[in-house]
């Protein structure tokens, strides 16, 4: 039996357990969701006329409007957050305490406060006409405070010899904060950054509650205005056809978080020695001796 650094490899019988854990665990969720597709076929929700309504061009209309408007409430939500995020991991990691405090006060704060709640209470105390504020501040918010514990932590993960060095040569402190750490933390940080948008643009939903005429709200109005088939509103349609919509869309921004993270790592990976010409002969500098006398096949030049 292989033993691995973390766990002892599993013999025959706890193979043979798992495979069975697996199949009755496979079972029970296949069980579960027969159940609920059954209910719901119970219920009427899988009647075809429900689908009849989103024929029409006007529902057509109606959809991209919401989608629209979703995404520019996101693009401004996205950009604010980002610079506040900016903002107070700079304070943060400020040199002056009380600046540190004050900065550590607001990003608890409103990470910890219920994004619900604090987008209804922009709503229901400022933008009470004007609900897409009460949204983009409250996103902005909570997930700048996010965004700041992002770059403070991706800042603080660079080795510290590099700002020591950088003190060394004389340099400021906002020098090599913008000409060193910041460049090099950024690999680290846009991966997790941009996980964070698809978080701000799955909250964009939260605007339903404040009624702005975001996706979620189209999709709900439409499914409670259109007539109802033998008693049943198109409930299940409007989550088919709307819920596709928010996965397509965090699933693209998913994915340039993936190629961005691909990308940063065939970037650390350098580009090869340049090449030199050393007595005559090209080399490179894997090839150089100690001495300073370099060849392909290790022999000294001159």
């Amino acid at each position: 039996m292989s033993a691995n650094v973390l766990y002892d490899a599993p013999g025959p019988r706890a193979r043979a357990r798992n495979r069975l854990y697996g199949a009755l665990s496979t079972v029970a969720i296949l069980g579960l969701v027969a159940f609920v597709v059954y209910k719901l076929d119970d219920t009427g929700q899988f009647q075809p006329g429900l689908w009849d309504d989103y024929e029409y061009t006007d529902t057509h209309q109606r959809i991209i409007d919401g989608l629209l408007t979703t995404l520019k409430t996101f693009a401004i939500a996205a950009v604010l957050s980002v610079a506040l995020g900016a903002v107070l991991a700079s304070a943060r990691l400020s040199d002056h305490r009380p600046v540190r405090w004050a900065a550590t006060v607001v990003v608890e704060f409103f990470r910890a406060m219920p994004l619900v709640i604090m987008i209804f209470l922009l709503f229901a105390g400022v933008f009470t006409s004007d609900p897409m504020w009460a949204l983009v501040l409250g996103l902005t918010l909570y997930n700048g405070s996010v965004q700041a514990e992002i770059f403070r932590s991706g800042i603080n993960a660079v080795p510290r010899g590099q700002s020591e060095a950088a003190y060394a040569l004389g340099l400021r402190k906002a020098q090599v904060m913008s000409g060193v750490l910041i460049p090099q933390a950024v690999r680290t940080m846009l991966p997790s950054i941009i996980s964070q948008l698809v978080v701000t643009l799955k909250d964009t939903s939260l605007g339903f509650i404040i009624l702005y005429e975001e996706l979620l709200f189209v999709g709900k109005a439409f499914a409670e205005q259109t007539k109802p088939v033998n008693g049943v509103y198109a409930f299940i349609p409007m989550v088919i056809v709307f819920g596709s919509i928010y996965i397509v869309l965090c699933l693209a921004l998913s994915s340039v978080a993936t190629w961005v993270e691909r990308r940063a790592q065939r970037s650390r990976k350098g580009a090869p020695p340049a090449m030199a010409t050393v007595g005559g002969a090209v080399t490179t500098g894997s090839t150089t001796g100690a001495d300073g006398a370099s060849g392909a096949d290790g022999s000294h030049t001159g």
